[in-house]
């Protein structure tokens, strides 16, 4: 078995560190000061985290190979190892969407037949008429329309169907199906989505979570007026995280020209100046969990004719850079959502193999940040198949500078 001693600052959520761990085959062994002679030292401009994980992204890859044009498994991790990203959740709204054990199995086996150098965790869907796996999986809800068919039209047909997934894991994409078809003649994307439709749909999800006991999460969160509403759910004692993206983060409506509309359309779409501030508070302040990406890789030509999402996987970690740099969060608040939360998400289902901490016990996969190298965004340097960033020209305060995988490094 192989032994590697690395040196330099660690940061866990609840610390940071200048020391050694020990790595022996994949798994981190010990965690010290003075633990030998480092084969591996990072310097002071440095931060080692345990291997980010990003729990929302699309690898657009299924058995039927119909979205693969755009992004395939392959593509996916090689962007998500170029943005410091050792582990990610697939959601299931593919053309064969993974919806009982047998189509779940084929997309699980579709995968490994990929041989990928990351950890991919594969969500369930779940749509009308459907039942729980007979095995433990992680699942998705899609309330209303989005990209793909795996959805529900009436909120009574999403509370009948969840009435069979009582004390599972299910991740919510909130807007409210009937709200949203009464305003699908609006003039805009964000008017056709407007924030009445999540909020609607956070207190529907919330009373599910409540009335089935379910472990939820809500999925890229974009409206401050429903964080309250998450609070009171967690003071009641109700099993709920949140999500928020880069683009929630980082964009606003305010940006929205006639000639950028079509790359910063997204749903649940952009929202105010007021609503972006509010999420960078909650994520400071704990109320959103994670850092997760929504990674949405399709072609400009798509996207042209008015296809939502946007790309992140390759800008993951330097995205990250930016919140610690100009946004002044801790290196301690980045491990827990970029790091631990998404750990804590995946680790049910991804044994023996344990994510989210540096400490002995845990797989040895590490996000090295360096927060002295600024990065600037190029077209040509992204993995991701479709091909394209929204924040091409745009330069990060860091960027990153190595990641290991199970004891190896992988950039």
């Amino acid at each position: 078995m192989t032994s590697t001693i690395i040196a330099g600052h660690f940061a866990n959520s609840d610390r940071e560190w200048t020391g050694q761990i020990r790595i022996d085959g994949e798994t981190i062994t010990d965690v010290g000061e003075n633990l030998g002679t480092p084969d591996v030292e990072f310097g002071d401009d440095c931060v080692i985290f345990p291997g980010m994980g990003d729990i929302h992204i699309h690898a657009r890859d299924d058995v039927s190979e119909k979205e693969t044009y755009k992004e395939d498994f392959r593509t996916a991790a090689a962007a998500a190892v170029h943005g410091g990203v050792v582990q990610v959740a697939d959601m299931p709204n593919n053309p064969a969407a993974p919806i009982d054990d047998d189509s779940y199995r084929a997309k699980q086996r579709h995968l490994e037949s990929r041989e990928v150098p990351i950890q991919v965790t594969l969500y369930a869907g779940i749509g009308p008429g459907t039942r729980p796996l007979s095995f433990p999986v992680p699942y998705k809800a899609y309330m209303g329309p989005s990209v793909g068919d795996l959805f529900f039209t009436t909120l009574a047909e999403l509370d009948e169907t969840l009435s069979h997934y009582r004390g599972q894991c299910v991740s919510f994409h909130c807007e409210d199906p009937e709200l949203l078809e009464r305003h699908r003649a609006a003039s805009t994307h964000e008017l056709r989505r407007p924030a009445e439709c999540e909020i609607s749909a956070t207190r529907f999800a919330l009373q599910m979570i409540e009335k089935y006991s379910l472990k939820g999460k809500l999925c890229h969160y974009s409206v401050g007026e429903g964080l309250p509403l998450i609070r009171a759910a967690r003071q009641k004692g109700l099993d709920v995280t949140c999500e928020v993206t880069p683009h929630h983060l980082y964009f606003d409506t305010s940006g929205i020209t006639e000639e950028n509309r079509g790359l910063m359309q997204m749903n649940p779409p952009l929202r105010s100046l007021g609503d972006r501030k509010q999420m960078l508070a909650a994520l400071r302040e704990g109320t959103l969990d994670y850092l997760a990406t929504d990674h949405a890789p399709h072609t400009l030509e798509e996207k042209a004719q008015g296809i939502s999402g946007q790309p992140h996987l390759d800008t993951y970690g330097a995205f990250a850079t930016w919140l610690i740099l100009e946004q002044e969060f801790a290196v301690q608040q980045v491990a827990a959502f970029c790091a631990e939360n998404p750990g804590r998400f995946v680790n049910p289902y991804v044994a023996p193999f344990k994510f989210g901490r540096i400490e002995p016990g845990f797989t040895a996969s590490l996000t090295v940040l360096n927060l002295s190298r600024p990065t600037t965004i190029r077209r040509e340097d992204l993995k991701t198949k479709c091909g394209w960033s929204p924040f091409e020209g745009v330069t990060f305060p860091g960027s990153v500078e190595a990641v290991f995988h199970r004891g190896q490094p992988v950039r």
